[in-house]
């Protein structure tokens, strides 16, 4: 991938538009997963939501046993510690694990991502959050995670070389860094388009290189698909785009449905559906076909996605994301 050019410094009134949460995930926690409860982040991973469960009553052998065996699984291994990082009692559970061990590169990197984690939220100094994303990444030279956590911070709160720079030291230790990328996303989405035609927007152009780059059965095929969906965000809050999105005619221009057209057919073949945040782009692609008016394409994803619904893209523009879900699946469904 060829150099970037420059970002715009941090920009919060975009990202506070009701879309990507700060910390950039697709789903915002929650107990009961789906559009009918909370929305959990978790997903349909059986062993992170026992691990999970284990350290809410202060048991962290089932963690140290997930993130054992998880090994360099980097997409799921960084899917795990961010749940895991969400919970309200994580810094407590990590510093009473390095405290333990104080050499576990595990327990350091729950601990800087749940520094992340609460420095996203306004309740923990960003440095101190920087400082533990560095000491786990020292504890472990190869794992592109405690980077992850380094990029979280720099999405939201960074200037744009921090942005750049992070994602590149992440990309080296795992070029196809699902988590990563759809980070980058967001944030470039958020360059001005500087007069170019609606479809030109250079986030457009960096997604359908990365997804041409990638190997023909990485997960990342669906970056146009999740570009858009940031480009929306960004126009809605602007006030450059109807808050209804199915409205906005964003998605009916020519490269719009040829990048449609191309991600479905591409799910339709893909053969490994085990990603751990594969529901976070069948979400995204269920949307994309709900806003574009194809509610039979639509129908098979919701299918796909049963009740492991996400929070983006569906709050997109400030609406209740459950609602929003709720009422495309049932449109698709002719429910």
């Amino acid at each position: 991938m060829p150099p970037l050019p420059p970002l715009l410094g941090a920009r919060r009134a975009l990202t506070d538009s009701g879309g990507t949460a700060p910390d950039g995930s697709g789903a915002d926690g929650g107990s009961d997963g789906g559009p009918d409860g909370g929305f959990d982040d978790a997903f349909d991973d059986a062993e992170l939501r026992s691990a999970r469960a284990a350290l809410t009553q202060g048991r962290r052998q089932a963690a140290r046993s997930l993130l054992r065996h998880t090994g360099d699984d980097w997409d799921r291994r960084g899917h795990r510690l961010t749940a895991l990082a969400r919970e309200p009692y994580a810094v407590a559970w990590a510093r009473d694990w390095l405290h333990a061990e104080p050499g576990s590169a595990d327990a350091a990197a729950l601990h800087a991502l749940a520094l992340v984690r609460r420095a996203l939220r306004g309740k923990e100094n960003p440095d101190r959050a920087r400082e533990a994303c560095a000491t786990a990444a020292a504890l472990a030279p190869a794992d592109p995670t405690p980077w992850l956590g380094s990029l979280l911070l720099a999405r939201t709160l960074g200037p744009e070389h921090e942005v750049l720079g992070t994602f590149a030291e992440l990309r080296r230790r795992h070029p196809e860094h699902h988590h990563a990328h759809h980070l980058l996303l967001a944030r470039l989405a958020e360059r001005p388009s500087g007069g170019r035609a609606a479809e030109d927007h250079e986030v457009y152009d960096l997604a359908e290189l990365a997804a041409a780059e990638a190997p023909a059965d990485s997960p990342l095929a669906v970056l146009p698909v999740v570009a858009y969906a940031e480009r929306y965000r960004v126009l809605a809050a602007t006030g450059l785009a109807p808050a209804d999105p199915a409205a906005s005619g964003h998605w009916s221009g020519p490269r719009a449905r040829r990048i449609l057209r191309a991600c479905f057919e591409w799910w339709l073949e893909w053969e490994h559906d085990e990603h751990p945040r594969r529901h976070i782009d069948l979400n995204h692609l269920a949307f994309a076909l709900s806003c574009a008016g194809r509610p039979a394409e639509a129908a098979a994803l919701f299918q796909r996605i049963g009740r492991y619904a996400t929070r983006a893209p569906w709050a997109y523009a400030h609406r209740d994301p459950r609602a929003a879900f709720r009422a495309a699946r049932a449109y698709a469904l002719g429910h």
